[in-house]
């Protein structure tokens, strides 16, 4: 996935009220405030004084010019854009990188499902069931080449398990796949302390026959690509 151009890099002074940050410009020092397409924690990537890289738009109707794309953490460029997942899932789909949801022959997104939900991706096959997939963003690494989700309390994230398994439950096949937006991690597993009630929906839902994949990303100043399979530690 192309990152929209030109980028410009800056500073980061801080994150606040979740969709906004200050960021001090590299080039003129000149200091904007960027939205912030995030409405995790973002524990361990707000620190101030990190470097990080923002989109312009010219949409003269846009309330906020800049919007933060990706930022430099543990000495790797890490994707913070939440609005990026579920296109990168799709484009890793469509190159066959997940080879237990290939040889569909329809992809759709955001497609009503559940109770009053969609679902990020419908898989649609001739003369099968069809394969109903959440995306989850994943950024957070507390531990070398260990990626975790969630990095704050999710109920929506349980609520999606719950009607992944109804899905099943249907007939239907369900997954959850979880996309990490950093290059230096190869494992990713449940962050239990941070969201206990999450790690249980997760075990209920495998139980009643969810899949769950994870696939990580490659992160420049040009583009975040989902190019490889995490391992997955339950």
């Amino acid at each position: 996935m192309k990152l929209p151009r030109p980028l410009v890099s800056g500073r980061l002074v801080k994150r606040y009220k979740r969709f906004l940050a200050d960021v001090i410009l590299d080039e003129d020092g000149a200091e904007v405030t960027a939205h912030c397409a995030n409405p995790g924690s973002m524990l361990g990537l707000k620190e101030p004084g990190s470097r990080v890289w923002l989109s312009v738009s010219d949409n003269p109707k846009r309330k906020l010019k800049f919007s933060w794309e990706i930022m430099e953490a543990d000495g790797a460029l890490v994707g913070i854009n939440t609005a990026h997942p579920n296109k990168l899932v799709e484009e890793a789909l469509h190159a066959g990188l997940i080879e237990q949801l290939s040889g569909f022959s329809n992809l759709r997104r955001e497609v009503k499902y559940g109770k009053n939900s969609r679902v990020d991706i419908l898989l649609e096959f001739a003369g099968q069931s069809s394969i109903y997939a959440e995306v989850k963003n994943v950024h957070l690494m507390r531990h070398a080449g260990l990626a975790e989700f969630p990095d704050s309390v999710t109920a929506r994230g349980a609520k999606h398990l719950a009607e992944l398994s109804d899905m099943v439950r249907e007939g239907h096949r369900a997954a959850m796949v979880f996309l990490v937006q950093r290059p230096d991690c190869d494992r990713l597993s449940l962050a239990r302390d941070i969201d206990p009630a999450y790690a249980a929906a997760f075990a209920d839902a495998k139980a009643a026959g969810v899949e769950a994949y994870a696939i990580g990303c490659s992160v420049t100043t040009d583009a975040i690509t989902a190019d490889r399979s995490v391992m997955l530690q339950e």
